[in-house]
Order: structure tokens, then C-alpha cells, then sequence
């Protein structure tokens, strides 16, 4: 790692969370990052301390003491989680053509740098790699490449391409069509992973939810994408008690772990690890739903005794 030098921009999203800032920002200082593009949300109006907080944050990139160019993208007025990400991005990819990102709470490991960089060197002509990811949330998993193709688009610490982002899709246009073909179902087998899909689908669709990372995971999908993930996680989550965080989905105790990035060894083909999918949709999905029908049930059940008492 010692003659490693990062030549990858990095994008930066950042809000009103100084000190979760503050550690991402320290690793990449460490990495030394020579280009980094920062998108901030404004304040929100009902809330008087994200004036201070906001600032706090913008502040911290003000510590920069390494050879890098800045360029900031911050709004003046606060925009939400879906429309702030996703035009941050939109700007980052008119200003380069691929990035590592990561946002205010996603603090990676040192040798995600150049996972990063390489692999978006391998694969950066390759249309069925949509991204790369440094979340690896089954790291006991028996995974003797270096890394696997995946189903499942995880944004914790990523990478991606302009010709990959190009394809994002805000608005779902054709989800309408696409969930009356069942389309979801020729890309996922498992029954409960359709109806995890679809409901994401249908959320984001009719903007239930202030999201843009659903976006994307539409975008990858009807595009018959892949995700990179790599063996071990080098990812390390610090910020879960978020808006969009329920279920018990994700896992914020998972350590980060070296990979070996000297020795990189890749899969001989480019296609979905089957035995990786289905266990990570088992724990990430199954599992969630299951624990949800029983919560229902559960209330109902309280609801019943209450009725006849």
C-alpha cells in the first residue's frame, strides 16, 4: 500500500452531521484523495439548529492540508435526501467520468481506495458492471476470489462510472409497464424478493418516500447490471439510526477488514454468485419481512384484547 497513490476523484455527501463528517473526512485525508467533489443539503427550514450544523459540517472540509482540488456543490436551501443526492451526483458525473462515493456516515477502510480504484479500471467499459460496492454484509461467507458480481445494489461506500449514471432513471418511467410484465420476477427468482422489490419500487414511484437510492436500484436492475462486492466489508456504518433505517435490516456492528489489494484475484466470469444473493436475501429481506408479518400480528393480537375487555 506504501506506493499506492489514489488518482480517483471522490464525491462526498454530506448534511448537517459535523462529527460523523469529521471521521469519513479522515480517511479521506488519509487516501489523500487529489480531487474531491463535496454535495451538501441545505438547512431545513423547521429545524433552527441545522443552521449551525450544516455549517459545522461545510467547515470541516475546510481542513484540508494535501495536494486536492476542491469543488463544492452546496444548497442554499434544503432540497430532501432524493432530489439533493441525486442532483449532487448528476453534477459530480458532469464533472468526471467515475467516482468513488461516499456519504457523511459511511467510513471506509483504507484499502477501499485503490478496491476501488482498480476495479473501476477492469470494468469501466463493461456495460453489465453497474458499481461497485465496499459493503460486504456476509463476510463469513466462503469467498475465495477477491470479490463476486451481486443482484443487490448497496450505496454504503460505493463507486461508479458517468456511463453507469447516465442510466439512472429519477422517475421509474416504465415501472408502470414493467410491474404489470412481472418484469422483477425474470430478475429475481425468490417470491419474497419480488415483493420486497416491488413495494420499493412502488414507494419510490409515487413518492411515498424522500429517497433516491431506489432510484438507482431500478436503474441497475432494468438494466440487467451487477454489482461488484468485495470478500471481505470495508465498510463501517456509524450513522444508522436514519429516516430510511427500519426493520433491522442493516447491521451497523460489522467491522472493517484489509483486503488484499496487492493481490487482487478476480472471478473468471462476469455473471451473479448465486450462493451469495440467495444468503444475503435471506438475512436482508426474508428475514425483515418475517419479522414484520409477525410485529403485525402482534399488534393485532393487542388490538383484540383490548376490544373485548
Amino acid at each position: 500500500m506504501s506506493d499506492f497513490h489514489l488518482s480517483t476523484p471522490v464525491a462526498f455527501i454530506i448534511f448537517n452531521r459535523p462529527d460523523t463528517t469529521a471521521q469519513v473526512f479522515e480517511a479521506i485525508r488519509q487516501a489523500e484523495a487529489p480531487q474531491l467533489l463535496v454535495i451538501a443539503d441545505g438547512p431545513r427550514p423547521d429545524r433552527l439548529d441545522d443552521v449551525e450544523k450544516c455549517a459545522a459540517a461545510r467547515s470541516v472540509i475546510d481542513q484540508i492540508d494535501w495536494d486536492c482540488e476542491v469543488l463544492t456543490n452546496y444548497a442554499d436551501t434544503n432540497l430532501g435526501c432524493g432530489r439533493r443526492v441525486s442532483s449532487g451526483l448528476d453534477w459530480v458525473f458532469e464533472t468526471v467520468k467515475e467516482a468513488i462515493i461516499l456519504e457523511d456516515d459511511c467510513v471506509p477502510h483504507v484499502t477501499f481506495f485503490r478496491f476501488c480504484e482498480e476495479l473501476l479500471e477492469r470494468y469501466r467499459d463493461d456495460e453489465r458492471v453497474m458499481m461497485i460496492t465496499g459493503t460486504n454484509v456476509l463476510p463469513k461467507l466462503d469467498i475465495r476470489e477477491s470479490y463476486i458480481f451481486s443482484r443487490y445494489f448497496n450505496v454504503w461506500g460505493w463507486a461508479t462510472w458517468r456511463r453507469a449514471w447516465r442510466k439512472y432513471d429519477s422517475n421509474l418511467t416504465d415501472w408502470e409497464r414493467l410491474k404489470t410484465q412481472k418484469q422483477v420476477a425474470y430478475f429475481y427468482p425468490q417470491s419474497y424478493m419480488v415483493k420486497h422489490v416491488t413495494t420499493m419500487f412502488d414507494l419510490a414511484y409515487h413518492n411515498r418516500i424522500d429517497t433516491w437510492d431506489i432510484q438507482w436500484f431500478y436503474s441497475c436492475v432494468f438494466n440487467n447490471g451487477l454489482c461488484v462486492v468485495p470478500r471481505v466489508n470495508l465498510i463501517s456504518n456509524i450513522g444508522l439510526v436514519g429516516t430510511h433505517t427500519t426493520d433491522g435490516m442493516d447491521d451497523p456492528s460489522l467491522p472493517t477488514v484489509s483486503l488484499d489489494v496487492e493481490n487482487i484475484v478476480h472471478p473468471r466470469k462476469v455473471f451473479a454468485n448465486v450462493l451469495y444473493d440467495d444468503a444475503l436475501f435471506e438475512k436482508r429481506i426474508k428475514m425483515s419481512l418475517v419479522g414484520r408479518a409477525q410485529r403485525k400480528i402482534i399488534a393485532l393480537r393487542g388490538r383484540l384484547r383490548s376490544a373485548r375487555m
